[in-house]
């Protein structure tokens, strides 16, 4: 579900959103029209999971939210134990709010803390003070949630190994069940980008970022984390079960602007105009772009996902879906890579080390069909 809404804009963000609340009420509309025009999608599966990202989904109302968790489970078959996850900023976060996403049964919340020093909160354009970045948490632990996660940026400009150490050191304090690790990207067409290009900001340095990666997976590994996605580590039997399914390449739906859907064969797209969305919809279309995926191109996003994940790329994988010179091609690179010191041997094939999450992506591309 995404709620294409945030109070300001956050500098390095490229995600569809507006700060414009106009619309809102609008939109919400259509969320629950496009809900009832997709209920096939998934023919007879069970909904797993279900994710409110964003843009922020903490700025609607409860009746928002409410209308369209009752929309989702009339339209389709949501399992009992279903992981339900709501983003929020910090600044949403107060006792009352929680005990009433609790009633309505969300059970995971994914928190933009970021940082917990204000002045690089300042410099990223948060919202949320660095104060807020504390007393959410507080208040999530104690209205019950013990299944949240929450985000932290690395490799600003601003953030010094000690400042990146004691970020760190306060989510382990807390007990955080899982936290998502982001170096900051800077995107074009962002703020952040314009201001790097007018030199009003330092740009990012890429030995910065590499350096406190490592002391992160350090960090976090001694702390008793399971770095079981590139970006992700989760305490044992917290990892997100939603991101999980799309690193297993399982079906997905997505509802609202520039969602994505993905039936395993076939990948779509909502168009990202918030106007054009709702008219379409209210007009009984779905505003989207698709595109069946060859076969090489999904052993190529295995190989890119699988090699992202801390099980790695299952050899019999990858036998299933590529022909017998591919697989020789495949098998030929990652022994290479195994040579290097990037990858190491699992039971059925390989996973990154951590030099290896370094280059992640560049090493995914190297195997590509």
């Amino acid at each position: 579900m995404h709620i294409p809404f945030c109070k300001q804009a956050c500098h390095y963000c490229n995600f569809h959103f507006t700060t414009s609340l106009r619309h809102k009420d609008a939109l919400v509309e259509a969320l629950q029209k496009e809900i009832a025009l997709r209920q096939a999608y998934l023919g007879e599966r069970p909904v797993e999971t279900i994710y409110f990202g964003g843009g922020t989904p903490s700025l609607l109302t409860e009746a928002e939210t409410a209308a369209l968790l009752n929309t989702l489970r009339t339209r389709f078959r949501v399992s009992d134990d279903a992981e339900i996850t709501f983003e929020t900023n910090p600044d949403d976060i107060n006792p009352a709010r929680l005990k009433s996403w609790k009633a309505l049964g969300i059970n995971r919340l994914s928190i933009g803390v970021q940082s917990f020093f204000e002045e690089e909160l300042r410099w990223m354009n948060r919202a949320h003070s660095a104060a807020h970045a504390r007393t959410c948490i507080e208040d999530s632990l104690a209205a019950g949630f013990d299944n949240f996660s929450i985000d932290l940026i690395y490799g600003s400009p601003l953030l010094s190994d000690e400042r990146w150490q004691a970020n760190v050191e306060t989510a382990i304090g807390y007990g955080i069940p899982h936290l998502s690790c982001y170096a900051l990207t800077v995107e074009e067409r962002t703020p952040l980008h314009k201001q790097i290009g007018r030199k009003e900001k330092p740009d990012v340095d890429n030995e910065q970022q590499a350096r406190q990666f490592l002391l992160l997976m350090h960090w976090l590994r001694h702390a008793g984390y399971e770095h079981y996605e590139v970006s992700n580590f989760a305490r044992p039997g917290k990892r997100s079960r939603h991101n999980s399914s799309y690193w297993q390449a399982r079906p997905y739906l997505g509802i609202g602007p520039s969602a994505h859907s993905f039936n395993g064969t076939c990948r779509s797209w909502n168009i990202a105009n918030n106007s054009v969305y709702i008219r379409e919809i209210g007009n009984g279309h779905l505003p989207e772009e698709r595109e069946e995926l060859t076969r090489e191109q999904r052993l190529n996003e295995y190989l890119m996902i699988a090699l992202r994940t801390m099980e790695g790329i299952d050899l019999h994988q990858v036998q299933a879906q590529a022909t017998v010179g591919e697989t020789e091609n495949i098998r030929r690179r990652l022994n290479v890579f195994l040579r290097e010191g990037l990858i190491r041997e699992t039971t059925n094939g390989f996973a990154l080390t951590n030099d290896g999450m370094l280059r992640a992506d560049g090493l995914a591309a190297e195997l590509f069909v």
